[in-house]
């Protein structure tokens, strides 16, 4: 090829310029991968260090942590035998220092410290491994609480029986005759909120053995228990060996240990709690933890005293007038009869502020209204007062 001056022009081969090129980005690419290696190597112990420095500032402070917190063991004697069924705040032995009245000797004194007992109680003799729920609803063994006292004095009302190493809880007591699920069905036929979920929570005062609440378990109510301690052995025992839910507790000079509005229904069955005696203060206690729309079941005196007065050993005209004192109060209280059926009767309190706005408005309703300085929820050592508690908020919103 001719330029056009006519002297010859010659042609660069393409593959002499590839080589180079290649050579050199081969060589670029070393020498990339060299400086990386080095950078990596230097940041790899470079952290090394500073996590070996780290570890080491954590095992020192763990050490000087623990060397603080080191605490000399401590080991307890063994309870002689009379504290088998020791109970510190309800105990029989001091219940001489307390007074007889509202029986406020049974309610928690607990001891001061230098009374407070330092050992571990011993486990009863032949003690067992308690027996699994659902079955331990139904028995529990004999030597884990060894009561026969229970047994031989309520032997007629068929709370329990002892065969052999167990004692058998068949449902019995005083208001089940044919036992406490036939019992809890009938309550249900009056109460049908027992079935659709409205109530879920309850309440038991005088509980004996808790057939009451450990039938409720079965029908989606959780119940507590509630009942004194007695002379003897207490009679939650045989409630806490079954696993059932239960408390030592009274209704006496103080609240009980829940806030308001804690419980769907409250339930009485013959638990001989003088509810119209000391102005209705016992009564106002319900009130108070019931929710708004709660339900309070009463079986037993004076319930029915057309047909049973004679078995009470009393006289038709005074049952006749506890239940017209008891029907009195209870609608002071914003509680209306429900439901009635033989032995059971079903009072509802209020579910609106329609009957507390009445109240209010009259300056000589009894019980009266408690002054805004009472907080409805103090539940702790807070003393009983003749004085309602009226709802403060819109009782929709609560519900």
């Amino acid at each position: 090829m001719k330029h056009k001056d006519g002297k010859p022009v010659y042609q660069q081969d393409k593959s002499s310029r590839v080589v180079p090129m290649s050579i050199m980005f081969v060589v670029l690419c070393g020498f990339s991968f060299y400086l990386g290696g080095i950078f990596c190597s230097e940041k790899h112990r470079f952290y090394t260090n500073e996590a070996k420095d780290a570890v080491k500032v954590v095992q020192s402070s763990f050490n000087s942590a623990a060397s603080s917190l080191q605490v000399k063991s401590v080991s307890f004697p063994q309870c002689s035998g009379e504290y088998q069924d020791y109970t510190p705040c309800t105990d029989p032995k001091k219940w001489k220092k307390y007074g007889v009245h509202r029986l406020t000797f049974m309610e928690r004194h607990c001891p001061p410290a230098f009374e407070r007992k330092e050992c571990l109680i011993p486990p009863p003799d032949g003690y067992k491994v308690p027996i699994r729920w659902p079955k331990s609803r139904d028995e529990c063994w004999y030597r884990n609480v060894p009561y026969d006292w229970i047994n031989k004095q309520k032997s007629n009302q068929n709370w329990l029986r002892k065969e052999g190493e167990k004692f058998l809880f068949p449902g019995g007591g005083t208001m089940f005759p044919r036992g406490v699920s036939d019992y809890v069905d009938s309550m249900q036929k009056l109460i049908p909120e027992m079935t659709d979920g409205t109530v879920r929570t309850a309440i038991d005062t005088g509980c004996g053995v808790a057939s009451w609440g450990g039938d409720l378990l079965d029908r989606g109510i959780l119940t507590i228990s509630l009942a004194p301690r007695d002379n003897h052995e207490a009679q939650v025992q045989f409630a806490l060996e079954r696993g059932i839910p239960a408390i030592l507790g009274i209704i006496s000079t103080q609240r009980l240990p829940f806030p308001s509005n804690s419980f769907d229904m409250a339930h009485c069955s013959r638990c001989l709690i003088p509810w119209t005696e000391f102005g209705g203060v016992y009564l106002q206690e319900i009130h108070r933890i019931l929710r708004p729309g709660g339900f309070w079941v009463l079986s037993g005196p004076p319930v029915n005293y057309e047909r049973r007065w004679r078995g009470w050993n009393t006289t038709i005209e005074d049952q006749r007038s506890d239940y017209n004192n008891l029907q009195k109060l209870l609608t002071a209280m914003c509680f209306k009869l429900y439901n009635k059926k033989d032995d059971i009767a079903v009072w509802r309190k209020a579910s609106d502020n329609s009957c507390y706005n009445k109240l209010s408005n009259n300056a000589d309703a009894y019980p009266p209204k408690c002054d805004d300085s009472l907080e409805p929820d103090a539940a702790w050592y807070t003393p009983l007062r003749l004085a309602l508690l009226f709802q403060t908020k819109n009782i929709r919103e609560q519900i």
